[in-house]
């Protein structure tokens, strides 16, 4: 039974960053009537970049260079974390946060003004999901636990309904960006990498494929492992891990519909509800705690 864990975390580890933000892509057009690229989409685009030279601005220094590896190396540090879980998750938000400034020193060293505009949306949503994302680490590592009751369940699915307007915030997905406008003035994560071309692309972008699996698994070992709600723990592990595999590609699936029919808000709401969230947040963990 070990190895046949060992495999699965091993496939899951490789296969997952690859497929994830292809199922997303590939979910959202189809809700929207269109056939889409293929679910291999991002991998042939990234294979394609790493082909190319990249291009560095006029402005660019030593962050050109840098960056991308550092951001490379955040995104396969979280990722082995919450697939492997060899370290507690608290560790999640300090790499993070290597990974984001690793990006805002690449945008904000071309010097263009849509980098500006992009690094400071990006701030706006790291300090507005940063504290929100900490406070769901410690939640989970309180040894909590929830019986299969009406109100047991309730509280954990309002408490991963929270947790998951984090994660759309931390991922800059609708309602907080759109980014199938591919309009400079409106969005985050591309308006940083407006100047990244070739290798350098590359490597940002499967910085950005780690990160969305990383978050995806991440949401349902929350809601799978460490909400305790399998606590006659008569599972496999196993089996355990095989269900958080599907799960997570299921929540990818809820991910790209949702893009399909959801609207960017303008950010002025932005703090607003990501305020409200880290105190729903904070309620809901008191409550869980006392359930």
């Amino acid at each position: 039974m070990e190895y046949l864990n060992t495999i699965i975390l091993i496939t899951m580890f490789i296969l997952f960053p690859l497929i994830a933000g292809g199922i997303i892509r590939k979910i959202r057009a189809r809700a929207q009537g269109r056939k889409g690229p293929p679910i291999l989409q991002n991998v042939y685009d990234i294979l394609r970049m790493f082909q190319k030279t990249p291009i560095d601005g006029p402005n660019s220094g030593i962050f050109a260079e840098i960056s991308p590896i550092s951001a490379l190396f955040a995104g396969f540090i979280i990722w082995t974390i919450v697939v492997f879980e060899w370290t507690p998750y608290i560790m999640l938000p300090f790499f993070l946060a290597m990974q984001r400034i690793a990006t805002i020193s690449f945008a904000m060293e071309t010097g263009t003004s849509f980098g500006g505009l992009g690094t400071s949306r990006e701030i706006l949503l790291s300090i507005s999901s940063e504290p929100i994302i900490i406070l769901i680490i410690l939640v989970a590592h309180s040894h909590l636990e929830l019986s299969f009751t009406i109100v047991g369940v309730m509280l954990g699915f309002l408490f991963l309904g929270a947790s998951t307007v984090a994660i759309l915030a931390e991922l800059a997905k609708p309602p907080f960006d759109d980014p199938r406008t591919h309009l400079e003035l409106t969005m985050v994560h591309e308006a940083m990498l407006l100047e990244a071309s070739g290798k350098t692309m590359a490597l940002f972008e499967m910085a950005y494929q780690l990160k969305i699996a990383t978050f995806l698994l991440f949401l349902l070992r929350l809601a799978i492992e460490h909400s305790r709600f399998l606590s006659n723990r008569d599972i496999p592990i196993h089996i355990e891990n095989l269900f958080t595999f599907g799960g997570a590609i299921l929540l990818a699936v809820i991910i790209g519909y949702w893009e399909s029919i959801s609207v960017r808000r303008k950010w002025t709401w932005v703090p607003e509800i990501m305020g409200m969230t880290f105190l729903f947040i904070l309620a809901m963990g008191s409550l869980v705690k006392l359930n």
